[in-house]
């Protein structure tokens, strides 16, 4: 067996204020996809989470970032290649409901297109996710419902 390379992750669960999670779909894979990135030498898991965030969506501003879990993801038996990936769940304030952003990094997903939309976590179905990156999405705090906001209002 030959030696296991390791790759370090940041994957962010963006939601905002309705609950909705932020995905796209962009080249390379069928499913639903969230942003996500390989750490650059001397990067901390959550300083990749905010470049990649920007470099793939066009987002600058993240909320109350929060850590929820760190995992070693196979990507491949032969040659081994494992992804250790550091989950996020970030807030942010975006009015827009869809959109379509050009990354221009320079790096390998230069000039790729991605179209961003918001789901509700709650409508996310087994297998939906391209990398098994929809594993998590339970973690995910949910936003009240109505009965929760007129209960508060009694």
């Amino acid at each position: 067996m030959s030696d296991v390379t390791y790759i370090r992750k940041a994957c962010a669960y963006i939601t905002r204020g309705t609950g909705e999670l932020l995905v796209f779909e962009g080249p390379g894979h069928d499913e639903l996809q969230i942003p996500k990135g390989t750490l650059e030498t001397g990067e901390s898991p959550q300083e990749a989470l905010f470049r990649e965030v920007r470099e793939e969506s066009g987002l600058g501003t993240l909320n109350g970032t929060q850590h929820l879990t760190t995992d070693i993801w196979t990507r491949r038996e032969e040659p081994p290649k494992r992804y250790v990936r550091h989950f996020f769940h970030a807030t942010v304030y975006e009015p827009r409901d869809h959109w379509h952003h050009v990354v221009t990094d320079g790096g390998e997903e230069h000039g790729a297109e991605f179209e961003f939309r918001w789901l509700q976590p709650t409508a996310v179905e087994d297998g939906e996710f391209a990398l098994d990156l929809g594993e998590y999405v339970g973690l995910l705090p949910t936003a009240p419902g109505p009965d929760a906001v007129a209960s508060a209002a009694d």
